[in-house]
């Protein structure tokens, strides 16, 4: 395989030896075994030689040579975190950076928070290309579709099941699950009240329903909304959701879920329309 194979590509590959060796459900993916042993099958002179956790603060992963002086790669990640799928992703997030990037930055690479959670233009594209990576990687496609197909309303109790399925953040998920479905619908990411920034389907943004986040001046979170109201709403409550009326979010009636991540001291939306 081609270091300048695509990112979904990349995983395609993967997946297909995976499926062959492993069988179709074979999830969730081990990603420190498959980086391993791929990287050692595939660059023998330049495999990935270590995976370590390292507790230190504002770092998400990294991958570097190996810090031993001997040949291959390390790859590191922030093992302070309780969440497994966020770790999980981290990893293959990493794996990619080594598959795609890690000739053209020989000094290695250095991961924080945003360039895992946000998804946005802003993004520097080497960043985009690993989470496409470990999105296409740890979710696929065909699969994902069939565990909630593209033209259904979703439900927590569905975003369960995949998660755990691929052991897989919540924000993970959403964002795969947002860039398929044929429903209206957008995921906003807000903290104390104002959104950071928000992906919407493509049947969503085709209808005007976005919020412009780059380079614009904070948005607060509509005020009848559930994010803006933790106050009101315990987590459950709040993960069941609400219908609402036109010109709470956007000018027609919507279904909001809300989840307040504290993991990410973020508050992450789901804002279903009708067709």
């Amino acid at each position: 395989m081609s270091e300048e194979l695509s990112p979904a590509r990349w995983a395609f590959n993967i997946t297909h030896i995976l499926n062959t060796v492993l069988g179709p459900e074979h999830f969730p993916i081990n990603v420190q075994e498959v980086a391993k042993e791929l990287s050692l099958q595939m660059y023998r002179d330049d495999p990935i030689t270590e995976i370590q956790g390292k507790n230190i603060p504002g770092f998400e992963g990294a991958l570097f040579k190996d810090p031993s002086g001997q040949k291959g790669w390390a790859i590191f990640f922030n093992n302070s975190f309780q969440s497994k799928g966020r770790i999980n992703f981290t990893l293959a997030h990493e794996f990619g950076h080594y598959l795609i990037h890690r000739v053209r930055y020989p000094n290695g690479i250095q991961c924080s928070e945003s360039d895992l959670v946000r998804w946005d233009s802003e993004l520097g594209q080497i960043e985009h290309q690993a989470n496409v990576f470990a999105a296409n990687l740890l979710m696929p496609l065909d699969d994902y579709r069939r565990q909630i197909p593209d033209n259904i309303k979703i439900t927590m109790e569905m975003m369960d099941v995949v998660t755990q399925r691929y052991a897989v953040s919540l924000l993970a998920a959403l964002i795969r699950w947002i860039d398929y479905t044929s429903k209206r619908a957008i995921v906003v990411v807000s903290r104390s009240g104002f959104i950071l920034w928000a992906k919407p389907s493509k049947s969503a943004f085709s209808s005007g329903i976005f919020y412009r986040t780059a380079s614009s001046p904070p948005i607060e979170v509509p005020a009848n909304s559930i994010a803006a109201r933790p106050a009101d709403f315990d987590i459950e409550k709040a993960k069941k959701g609400m219908k609402h009326g036109p010109g709470v979010w956007f000018k027609e009636p919507s279904e909001e879920i809300t989840v307040f991540a504290d993991q990410y001291d973020l508050t992450i939306s789901i804002i279903q329309f009708a067709l």
